[in-house]
């Protein structure tokens, strides 16, 4: 068998998208200034204007939910504002990279777009083991490479290790299967080309049947529990093949179709050694771990994949990567990275790519560069680009020149910490000793909080609130965390001795990261400075704060 590298080395595109990049990076210039010098670049081709560098308390939001998916405590905006220091906004950034939450927040927006909210197979809500390991994988920085081919490969079972929950809910279904892999760690979208070839891409069916190939052999296996918990294995056979039986306009009553060969995407076809005479193919037993096959072709695909030469998978997480942080990708979207759907900023996508691999694919080195960089630090505030439509009439949430920020709503995730953060709920918890509760949202319902703001989210700054969303914030449960126990914001702030004005700053800077303005200020003083119905009127100004428009968004 050819070696990997090899392999990805035949591939016609290789040559052909690293080469622009050659000369971005032949300076050995930081990677933020090559952001920068390309966007600004586009802007001036585009004859477009771009927004004011973000304020201080712009920044601050923008940076604590990207990185660690919570607002800052009072202590940590205030802190940070007060600081006069040039160089405050790069020691945050570190700060935050070495932040325990860092590792938590990378994890959950892994396991949304590895599973989505609702992940087909039986189980496959149930994956803690899973989300341990990626979590792990972030607080320890492993290469990206590396993780995403152990997660390919598919080793040990669900609970205990983790990575083979993503073939579980993909039980017999390769195909379902290779068009998520494709699409997530290629960019490819190989979904047209399962039913006959594509009528504007490359793509051949024979190419979608010969990727699915390489997954024809997988099976669950039961080999256990833990609790309540079902132990699950991938095991692999060493003989059997994808049948293929021609486009979907050619299919007869009874046809079986032909064997696929496993053929790498624009590649050759897979060098496997025939199973020894005699052999005899297995029968999986249920808690017992499955052997290991003759040859692993799941494997053999997981090694091709992650191979730094792979032209596609290089891109495919610059593109991403660069999508979760200025709201949509180079390329958009992020899983389209086709022919007919070019980059926006092509040199930038492949300096960006070629700079991963020389890293060897530390995310938290792309993170650090791209959250430095002055076009990630841009005001929200800004018109709209010129040559695109406005989808609803007013601003383009995700401006396709990176003029200015994105505005994107949080996630369920990041509202329910950040709700938590902002009433001080953890330190309610500890001044009260009980145990805190194990749930994900607690002490929040997590079904209503998933249905109502886990939705309407999609990753690259869509955002499609309603009815619901709007009753929660009204009659839900952040009554439940509203608390004005000791250590709670409004214990704080109603047993304060200081002014009025003192404490309406530090309800500002607790709940949205910022000082009010001067009328605000004023505003809030008179309607809680009262003694008449003092506590149920602190408690209506935390729960306007915590309910405005201004908090549901990153600005």
């Amino acid at each position: 068998m050819p070696s990997v590298t090899t392999i990805a080395a035949r591939v016609l595109l290789l040559a052909v998208a690293l080469w622009p990049a050659a000369s971005l990076c032949a300076e050995d210039r930081p990677l933020r200034d090559i952001v920068d010098e390309q966007i600004r670049a586009a802007w001036e081709r585009e004859k477009i204007a771009p927004a004011a560098p973000a304020s201080d308390e712009e920044f601050l939001r923008r940076v604590y939910l990207d990185l660690v998916g919570v607002i800052p405590t009072y202590q940590e905006a205030k802190s940070f504002l007060d600081d006069a220091a040039d160089d405050k906004q790069a020691r945050l950034i570190d700060r935050l990279l070495a932040d325990p939450r860092f590792a938590r927040h990378q994890a959950e927006i892994w396991d949304l777009a590895l599973f989505g909210r609702d992940p087909p197979g039986y189980g496959t809500d149930r994956r803690e083991g899973l989300q341990a390991w990626l979590q792990k994988q972030f607080a320890d920085n492993v290469a990206y490479d590396l993780w995403v081919k152990a997660l390919l490969r598919a080793e040990g079972n669900t609970v205990d290790d983790g990575p083979a929950m993503y073939y579980v809910q993909y039980n017999h279904e390769p195909e379902n299967a290779t068009e998520a892999i494709t699409q997530t760690f290629l960019g490819v979208q190989l979904q047209c080309a399962r039913c006959h070839d594509h009528p504007f891409e490359p793509w051949k069916q024979a190419e979608f049947y010969g990727m699915a190939a390489f997954l024809a052999r997988l099976d669950v296996v039961t080999v256990g529990k833990s609790g309540q918990l079902n132990k699950y294995a991938i095991g692999e056979k060493s003989t059997g093949d994808l049948l293929f039986s021609g486009s979907a306009k050619e299919q007869k009553p009874g046809k079986k179709g032909d064997p696929v060969r496993p053929k790498f995407l624009h590649g050759p076809e897979l060098e496997e050694p025939p199973p020894p005479e005699g052999f005899k193919e297995v029968k999986f037993q249920d808690n017992q771990p499955p052997p290991v096959p003759q040859f692993s072709r799941k494997n053999a695909l997981a090694d091709w994949i992650t191979s730094r030469d792979n032209p596609y998978f290089a891109r495919a997480i610059a593109n991403r990567l660069w999508a979760q942080f200025f709201g949509r990708g180079l390329v958009h979207p992020v899983d389209n990275m086709s022919e007919s759907n070019k980059p926006s900023h092509p040199e930038l996508l492949e300096a960006i790519a070629q700079s991963l691999v020389e890293q060897n694919f530390d995310l938290k080195w792309l993170m650090r560069e791209l959250a430095s960089s002055k076009t990630y630090q841009l005001s929200s505030a800004g018109r709209w680009s010129p040559g695109f439509s406005r989808s609803s009439g007013g601003e383009e949430p995700m401006p396709p020149w990176f003029e200015r920020a994105r505005v994107r709503p949080l996630s369920a995730e990041e509202l329910a910490d950040s709700w938590r953060a902002a009433v001080r709920y953890e330190a309610v918890v500890a001044a009260s000793g009980k145990k805190p509760s194990g749930g994900r949202f607690a002490p929040l319902e997590g079904g209503y909080v998933l249905r109502f703001f886990g939705k309407p989210t999609t990753g690259v700054g869509d955002f499609q609130g309603g009815l619901q969303e709007h009753l929660y914030l009204n009659n839900g449960g952040l009554s439940s965390i509203m608390t004005s126990s000791k250590g709670s914001l409004h214990y704080a702030l109603s047993s304060s001795e200081a002014p009025w004005e003192e404490r309406v700053d530090e309800l500002f800077l607790s709940v949205l990261s910022r000082r009010p303005s001067d009328e605000e200020r004023t505003k809030f003083v008179e309607f809680l400075s009262t003694r008449e119905g003092a506590s149920e009127r602190l408690q209506e100004a935390i729960w306007v704060l915590m309910t405005c428009s201004e908090f549901r968004f990153n600005h």
